[in-house]
């Protein structure tokens, strides 16, 4: 089926937050024109920055690697995720997130560079040179995302429906002739196949049949004030031991009812802090 069909396109929630390193954020594909951006694959990690020769979170927190991780790594300003495949974003969260490094678990983990936002060049240039730059780099722990370019929606489609099948989040799209700039903007975008959200937990409501004697769905709390439970997706260890009364958790919704709630929210992880 036709791209503009057949994808659920992402509308994405724009929090608040100031960051203390700048950083790029992405907006919603909207069938652009392909022929103004290069794609590539959208990992599930950990956002990084490697900065002053120090790698922190987007927040500006320090990432406790060992020594050897970053060892011969450029001294350019580079942006990206650590990741180590599809599907293991708690085991990567609770490795890049622990503040005593486990060497064992951060040898499974790379980071995987998609930008060097201290140089002016437009983004096609910035490409080519920081994947010139980590190639000639003596490490197995750094990594360049490879960017595609697309001439056609059938392309495109093609690609993100492969991507998708091997376990990948999505697509991201960054404009050829853009330069850096932080905060949210056409100059990067993100096509995924269902969206994500965060929300307050404020309550719990109890479980009946089966899980009579324990949590059957959480009752969070929306940035707009709205209040709706997450019951889908919860594993039998998180109905017995809730997330705490505040905490951030994340859910997957498929657009919204009239009402102006997620349609079909189901619950996905909880939030770590970076």
């Amino acid at each position: 089926m036709a791209l503009k069909i057949s994808l659920f396109l992402i509308f994405s929630l724009i929090t608040s937050a100031a960051y203390c390193v700048e950083v790029q954020l992405a907006k919603s594909y909207q069938q652009q024109p392909i022929n103004d951006y290069l794609v590539s694959e959208k990992l599930d990690g950990v956002r990084a920055i490697w900065k002053n020769n120090q790698l922190v979170t987007r927040n500006g927190n320090v990432i406790h690697t060992p020594t050897w991780f970053t060892e011969h790594w450029p001294s350019e300003w580079l942006d990206g995720e650590l990741w180590s495949r599809h599907g293991d974003f708690e085991f990567i969260a609770s490795t890049v997130l622990d503040t005593k490094a486990n060497h064992q678990a951060w040898r499974k983990i790379r980071f995987y560079v998609f930008d060097m936002p201290n140089h002016s060049q437009a983004f096609h240039q910035r490409y080519l040179n920081y994947k010139t730059l980590i190639e000639a780099t003596p490490s197995d722990y750094l990594a360049a995302i490879e960017q595609r370019q697309f001439t056609t929606y059938q392309e495109l489609d093609a690609y993100y429906q492969a991507r998708i099948n091997q376990g990948a989040e999505g697509i991201m799209l960054h404009a050829k002739g853009a330069q850096f700039s932080d905060g949210r903007s056409d100059n990067l975008l993100k096509l995924k196949p269902y969206q994500d959200a965060e929300a307050k937990v404020v309550g719990y409501s109890p479980g009946k049949g089966k899980y009579h004697g324990l949590v059957g769905a959480l009752i969070v709390e929306l940035p707009s004030g709205q209040q709706i439970k997450l019951g889908s997706g919860l594993s039998d260890v998180l109905r017995n031991t809730p997330p705490e009364i505040g905490s951030m958790v994340t859910y997957r919704y498929n657009g919204l009812t009239k009402y102006g709630k997620p349609r079909f929210a189901r619950f996905l992880r909880v939030r770590r802090s970076e």
